[in-house]
């Protein structure tokens, strides 16, 4: 890790105050160069007022510095914080005295980094500062707080203490196999897997949910040339997002855009209208629609009055609520007309008067099958990385399992339990060693004391 000096401006241009951050060894003492007060033995936690003086010796402007000594801030080490006025040019020529004073530049990412070089995060809580900062809704924003205060290292922190105390008996067996020696009760030992594979799985199963509310549940909007496709997805998002237009192979290409509903995040796909063509482009407009709603979570499957729906096969674990659009120009003017079925999931819409479109979003957001509040009792998995970890610390548990109920040799058992440690130091950058066995086993038990 390098250790000089870094600073960087912490608040996006455009705002009456701006901030600029300074962390590393010689810190205080940068800012102490372009700071009219006395920093060098200034205390932790405190805020001084003062004006910052540029290069060539003039003043800048006025401003409040805070002072952070090690270990005690974001980045674990000595670290200041500059309020100065919003201007871009306060801002900018703030960083070239500094620059000038001895620092550098920070790269993109470096403060969470050095945190997590320090110790003041693990990889998962790192993680979560991106979450945090782009959340959007409050299920995002429970999520991302929840993680980055430690709750996901904190599960993960107890499966790898259960994992190591599995290992750690069939070490220690290991070490007096010529003994016939067993320290491990062999049914708790069975059930210790499964209580561990069973939470695993629980976490990598919360994955869909929590991709779900991250990202936005995908909604694919399939059906043949101009059924309203178009006019259906600007009146969900709420602006003209797709180009409408009364001659059929418009939409050539996926057009998305997201929307809330109820506080969830939809994810809509427009597609190109699915019909028999020569045109190759729209024939490739067509083959990309229809792997939008292999990938979809919920279809809407779009038709208008005496026109048959599209003949597509979708997944069983697919919801499909099947629309007829343009009901204004078939059904008289009259509300209780654009209706769902009793118990159907067949909707009459008009896109155009919003008739219908009130019913359609509250399916929507029956069908995603995300709860309004979330139970944060267990983490929630929104991580990619976090979720293919995971599946393999689950795989190679899985493998140990089998292998200790076909008796197979311990040594072989405890190389899966390795890797399922292995795996889920993964996530947190926690790596577990055969020291931390080591230790544990002398920390355990007193064997031949």
């Amino acid at each position: 890790m390098k250790q000089d000096t870094i600073c960087a401006l912490a608040t996006p241009p455009g705002g009456a105050i701006a901030i600029v951050r300074i962390s590393g060894p010689d810190a205080i003492a940068i800012t102490d160069c372009i700071f009219s007060g006395n920093l060098k033995n200034a205390k932790g936690n405190t805020i001084h007022f003062g004006d910052v003086i540029d290069a060539d010796g003039n003043e800048l402007d006025e401003v409040l510095v805070a002072v952070f000594r090690e270990p005690h801030s974001y980045t674990g080490e000595d670290s200041t914080e500059i309020s100065c006025h919003g201007s871009p040019y306060i801002a900018q020529h703030l960083l070239e005295s500094l620059i000038l004073s001895g620092a550098r530049q920070a790269e993109p990412g470096e403060y969470t980094m050095r945190a997590f070089m320090n110790g003041k995060f693990d990889l998962s809580q790192a993680e979560a500062v991106a979450d945090l900062i782009a959340s959007s809704t409050q299920q995002t924003h429970q999520m991302a707080i929840s993680q980055m205060r430690g709750q996901f290292s904190h599960e993960l922190a107890e499966l790898q203490g259960e994992l190591l105390h599995l290992t750690t008996l069939l070490e220690l067996e290991l070490d007096f196999n010529d003994q016939d020696v067993e320290f491990a009760n062999r049914p708790q030992l069975s059930e210790l897997m499964d209580k561990i594979e069973e939470h695993i799985s629980h976490l990598a199963d919360s994955f869909q949910t929590g991709n779900a509310i991250k990202n936005g549940i995908p909604v694919a909007i399939i059906g043949a040339p101009n059924v309203g496709k178009s006019t259906l997805l600007n009146a969900l998002v709420g602006e003209e997002r797709a180009i409408v237009s009364n001659i059929q192979g418009t939409t050539r290409d996926l057009i998305e855009d997201t929307t809330q509903i109820d506080g969830i995040t939809f994810r809509f796909i427009d597609t190109a209208g699915i019909r028999k063509t020569q045109n190759k482009l729209e024939r490739m407009g067509i083959e990309r629609s229809i792997q939008a709603a292999e990938k979809a979570q919920i279809i809407l499957l779009l038709t208008e009055s005496n026109i048959p729906f599209p003949d597509i096969d979708f997944r069983e674990d697919q919801v499909v609520l099947q629309v007829i659009s343009k009901c204004d120009m078939t059904l008289p003017s009259s509300s209780y007309l654009y209706h769902r079925q009793p118990d159907s999931r067949l909707f009459h819409i008009s896109a155009a008067t919003g008739d219908g479109m009130d019913l359609l979003r509250k399916a929507l957001v029956k069908e995603s099958a995300l709860p309004s509040n979330l139970d944060m009792t267990h983490s929630v998995v929104t991580n990619v990385r976090h979720y293919n970890a995971l599946l393999q610390s689950l795989e190679a548990l899985r493998r140990a399992k089998q292998a200790f109920a076909d008796h197979t040799p311990t040594d072989l058992i405890a190389e899966d339990l390795r890797q399922c440690l292995h795996h889920l130091g993964e996530i947190t950058g926690t790596e577990i060693t055969s020291d931390d066995v080591l230790h544990n086993i002398f920390a355990t038990f007193c064997v031949g004391k």
